[in-house]
């Protein structure tokens, strides 16, 4: 028997409830686990480098550096 695979997520907004949110959402499905999250596009950006992040979800309005900066 195989183990499923999930898709380790990074979470980054500015909002708490925004973030709790967004967590719960996605930890509801069985493919999909939120390994980190962040306030800031500058801690994003850390994180996705220290961990093994598939996908990474980020708020375009972030104070500091947005998530656009931190995509790039």
């Amino acid at each position: 028997m195989t183990t499923p695979l999930k898709a380790r997520i990074l979470i980054a907004d500015d909002h708490p409830i925004v973030l709790r949110g967004l967590r719960m959402v996605l930890n509801a499905q069985p493919d999909l686990e939120v390994v980190a999250e962040a306030s800031e596009g500058g801690e994003a950006v850390e994180l996705a480098v220290a961990e093994d992040i598939h996908l990474a979800i980020l708020d375009i309005s972030m104070p500091r550096m947005t998530g656009l900066q931190a995509a790039r």
